[in-house]
């Protein structure tokens, strides 16, 4: 999602469609073709003209020193005003426009879900599990309501929007299922059961719809897995979801990550994907050790993540990076992302010497979907490009 010349996405149509998948009409599915593009066109065109600006500035005397200049300076750029605010602008109309699409056919989507979600031990609600302020206290995303409000009875609103809508921000450059990053764990897992690990019960914490845990429940139909999020909506769609793409050995669990309900060591792979930023500074320590609670001597906890903002990253990188702290609704992306996660997890138990990281890019279909592994990586629409930073802890 970067240069002018890079491979266009497919329509939206292209997307996967399962069993509680919303129906698009046209109108709908012309909005989501024409944020999609209207994204690429910010990345490719807009963008390249906000760093020259940039430097433009900085030829004229400017000596910004950290991020936080670089914002004094860009908030008076008449270009990035423009570029910052139709990004904005196009996350909340992606989010409105999935949302009048699944409340247009709510009852119907709910109909489904409960029909494969009946009578399901797979899916494990509990309304004793509080929401934790971190969530509740804003919109994440823009999404209205966030990720945990419900509108009816056994709703999957939620969820259904953001499955539906996702494809937009990220230019389908995760692939028909939006599921390039548990592409990427399996084709990683694959290499590391050369090496002889091979996980027997695996926990997903933070899952949402079951993107990123059903590639690797269909990689490895033999292994035990929980996914674990404080959202009855999400975890009501992702159990319907994962039904009805033929999955059978996925746990979904409502269940606070601060404190989760298993035994010590009973896990030998614990995963997170983009959860982190979305917690606290408080929650965050407590995270982490559950997961080294959690894991199995012998054992892996893979966090996927964005770059931390190290001293090596430019000041003009972190401020871009650190558009959505200020503008998407999502308050501890900067904080997380200051923080140094090797001594975090330190913190947690884990020795220094078992924790890595490693770079991961979506695995996708590359003769349909746009390849992240591919884009130019000079022009990157910061943060929305499917490659992460992969934070590996051993034990």
């Amino acid at each position: 999602m970067a240069s002018a010349d890079r491979q266009a996405p497919p329509a939206w149509n292209a997307v996967g469609r399962h069993g509680v998948f919303p129906q698009a009409s046209h109108d709908e599915v012309a909005r989501f073709n024409f944020l999609t593009n209207l994204n690429i066109h910010l990345a490719s065109q807009l963008l390249p003209g906000v760093r020259k600006a940039f430097d433009r500035r900085v030829e004229d005397g400017a000596t910004p020193a950290n991020r936080r200049e670089v914002g004094e300076l860009m908030r008076r750029e008449p270009l990035y005003q423009l570029w910052s605010c139709l990004r904005r602008n196009t996350m909340e109309m992606r989010q409105q426009n999935s949302r009048a699409m699944v409340f247009r056919q709510l009852p119907e989507l709910v109909t489904k879900a409960n029909q494969l979600n009946e009578g399901s031990e797979t899916l494990q609600l509990n309304p004793a599990v509080k929401v934790p302020r971190y969530i509740s206290a804003v919109d994440i995303h823009c999404m209205p309501g966030g990720y945990h409000t419900e509108y009816c009875k056994d709703d999957i609103a939620a969820g259904a929007n953001y499955d539906s809508g996702i494809f937009v921000t990220t230019a389908g450059m995760l692939g028909r299922y939006s599921d390039g990053g548990g592409q990427a764990l399996v084709e990683w897992l694959r290499e590391q059961a050369e090496a002889g690990y091979r996980p027997r019960r695996i926990l997903d914490i933070g899952c949402t719809v079951g993107h990123n845990i059903v590639p690797l429940a269909q990689a490895f139909p033999e292994t035990e897995i929980l996914a674990i999020d404080v959202s009855a909506p999400m975890l009501r769609y992702a159990n319907a979801r994962a039904k009805s793409l033929g999955i059978k050995n996925i746990t979904f669990r409502q269940e606070n990550a601060e404190a989760i309900d298993a035994e010590d060591g009973s896990f030998d792979l614990i995963i997170t994907c983009m959860f982190l930023h979305e917690t606290s500074s408080r929650a965050l320590p407590r995270i982490l050790g559950e997961t080294h609670r959690l894991l199995a001597n012998g054992g892996k906890v893979v966090h996927i993540e964005q770059p931390q903002f190290t001293s090596d990253m430019p000041p003009y990188e972190q401020f871009m990076r650190d558009w959505d702290t200020r503008n998407n609704n999502e308050p501890f992306w900067g904080t997380l992302h200051d923080l140094d996660l090797f001594e975090a997890i330190e913190r947690a138990g884990f020795a220094r010497d078992n924790i890595s990281t490693l770079g991961l890019y979506a695995v996708v279909d590359e003769t349909l979907f746009p390849s992240a592994a591919k884009a130019d990586t000079d022009n990157e629409d910061y943060g929305r490009k499917p490659a992460w930073h992969a934070y590996i802890a051993s034990k």
